[in-house]
């Protein structure tokens, strides 16, 4: 398994945290998501299918940012 990992603004709180993990489980490809909230990282893990593109897609629909 491949892993990858993002910036995510405008999380702050255990919820907003849930809900990237949720649109991020959601994607083709993705088959682990771990997210450090006190740093806005994303860690995905992902076979070689997964698109980073989607992920980026998916967060945004979920109401947040990624940073870079």
């Amino acid at each position: 398994m491949n892993q990858q990992i993002i910036k995510v603004d405008g999380m702050t709180c255990g919820g907003c945290a849930a809900g990237v993990t949720r649109a991020l489980q959601a994607v083709a490809g993705v088959a682990e998501v771990q997210v450090d909230l006190a740093s806005k990282a994303v860690t995905i893990g992902f076979d070689g299918d997964a698109q980073p593109a989607a992920w980026q897609q998916a967060v945004e629909n979920a109401g947040f940012d990624v940073i870079g």
